[in-house]
């Protein structure tokens, strides 16, 4: 797993992590009860404090995500993937709450509406 983290985008450190580790766990880089770097060894790689990963790693444990296993290390939980892919979809639902109140709020037809989210979901998919 290698992760690529930005001093610049704006969004925190920890943050970029979980991005990419929950990434990488929905696209199948990692399996469930593989072994995630150790906070030390991540945080060396990256150039950034332990806390930072720590913060990042806890975050995903209290998700249901991944497992702290003190003295052994954090590892992909079983369900790790289901509980993200729960997550993921409940987020969608809320955005696409918020992007439909704005369509009725500019008086959109639903069928532009439809035209938009497509153009959307294209644009994400293409290279």
């Amino acid at each position: 797993m290698k992760l690529i983290i930005s001093s610049v985008s704006g969004e925190p450190i920890y943050e970029q992590i979980k991005t990419q580790i929950r990434e990488a766990i929905l696209g199948g880089e990692l399996k469930a009860g593989e072994a995630l770097p150790s906070l030390r060894k991540l945080a060396k790689e990256l150039r950034v404090s332990v806390l930072t990963v720590t913060r990042a790693y806890n975050e995903l444990a209290d998700e249901g995500v991944i497992q702290n296993v003190q003295g052994k290390g954090s590892f992909v939980m079983d369900r790790g993937n289901e509980v993200m892919r729960e997550s993921l979809i409940a987020q969608t639902k809320e955005h696409l709450d918020d992007a439909v109140a704005a369509a009725k709020a500019a008086d959109l037809p639903l069928t532009d509406l439809h035209n938009l989210l497509d153009d959307a979901y294209r644009r994400t998919i293409q290279p």
